[in-house]
């Protein structure tokens, strides 16, 4: 260990200015490294072995190899050669291995293949620098990104930065390699379940924010009874926060609609009225609730039995000005006795209720024997 404390830097990188960005990501991910705590104890390795590295952009603009480039190089235990068409052209990458080679460092030299192919002999694709050769250096191979060991182009990638690690180091690929692509795995399973979690997210954002109809259908509690007026001219009123939405309903049977409410709103509580309009008289009562909004949500309402129920009348005959009391009265079928001032009040239940009631007295001739509902106070029934 002593001995490799006297390098300043880690390794060399060496490149040429079109793989600049190759440079840059293979520092990131060296330098970024750390190893297996086992595998520390058992090679005697720090957690991030790998750095510091030597990277032109980060320290001195690239150019001739000056004198300090020199001693860069000097101060480097391993030289990395970034290999592709470009670099294997390179005047510059070829003086850094020359140089590198000539401070009896042979062995440290390691080539990182990132387009091209080696030994080609074709100067479009080869990716090999001449100075390998002129060197007389052992078949080289490197390290290359395009092995076709797995199907994803990036797992091949990520099988390169390994394979490089473990030669820079010195240890077994094997044991690195599966221990890495165990965690490859659970990585990718994490962002796996991460993007499935925030499009869970953003789809139900999107549903909670995304418009419904809403239908408030009308459901009669009462006894429905087909001889008086069908409902029309009510209005239904939804509160939601601070916005009220209203619809006019012409047919008990269509309800009302109420298009584009927020989603959030369904599945909550919200306040629901129902008025009758446009008469002097409500034959339905109304309605001030708080439901759950559904989609499809049911009010109940009820007749006002009384309007068609409540009778009540007087008997008058303007010549004499006189009234018919204690006489037997027919309404509608149902006999009631006029009281001592002639007077006539009853209540009919729901089921017989009419818009308009036959009036009859025996022995009395009657000049209008129709009431029509509902009764208003002075109500009289002329007779003769």
């Amino acid at each position: 260990m002593a001995h490799e404390q006297q390098y300043k830097y880690f390794a060399f990188i060496s490149y040429n200015q079109h793989d600049l960005k190759w440079g840059k990501r293979l520092q990131r991910k060296l330098e970024g490294y750390r190893m297996p705590a086992t595998l520390c104890r058992e090679h005697g390795l720090d957690r991030n072995p790998l750095k510091p590295l030597f990277f032109a952009p980060t320290d001195i603009q690239p150019g001739g190899l000056s004198a300090e480039l020199q001693e860069r190089l000097k101060a480097s235990k391993n030289l990395i050669v970034i290999c592709s068409p470009h670099s294997a052209r390179s005047k510059w990458v070829g003086d850094e291995i020359r140089f590198f080679h000539s401070l009896g460092r042979a062995d440290n030299i390691f080539f990182f293949i990132v387009d091209g192919s080696p030994h080609s002999g074709d100067p479009e694709t080869e990716c090999f620098n001449s100075a390998i050769e002129e060197l007389g250096m052992p078949e080289v191979l490197g390290v290359n990104i395009h092995e076709k060991i797995y199907r994803s182009p990036w797992l091949n990638k990520e099988r390169a930065y390994i394979q490089l690690i473990t030669k820079l180091l010195g240890i077994e690929f094997d044991s690195l390699w599966q221990r890495h692509r165990r965690l490859l795995i659970a990585q990718l399973t994490s962002w796996a379940v991460g993007i499935v979690a925030v499009l869970a997210m953003l789809i139900g954002a999107w549903i909670m924010n995304s418009p419904v109809d809403v239908n408030v259908k009308l459901n009669e509690t009462t006894a429905h009874n087909p001889h008086l007026p069908p409902l029309q001219n009510a209005v239904v009123t939804l509160s939601l926060d601070n916005e009220t939405k209203s619809d006019t309903v012409m047919d008990i049977k269509e309800g009302a609609l109420f298009k584009n409410i927020p989603h959030k709103y369904l599945n909550k509580a919200v306040r629901i009225t129902f008025t009758r309009i446009g008469t002097d008289f409500h034959d339905y009562n109304s309605v001030d609730t708080t439901l759950i909004l559904k989609e499809e949500t049911v009010i109940n309402i009820a007749r006002n039995d009384s309007v068609y129920g409540n009778v009540f009348f007087k008997f008058w005959n303007s010549a004499t000005e006189s009234t018919l009391p204690n006489h037997l009265v027919e309404v509608n079928g149902q006999k009631i006795m006029s009281d001592a001032n002639g007077e006539v009040s009853l209540f009919i239940r729901l089921p017989e209720q009419r818009p308009a009631y036959h009036i009859s007295v025996d022995g009395v001739n009657l000049e209008h024997d129709t009431l029509y509902m509902p009764c208003i106070q002075g109500n009289t029934i002329r007779f003769q």
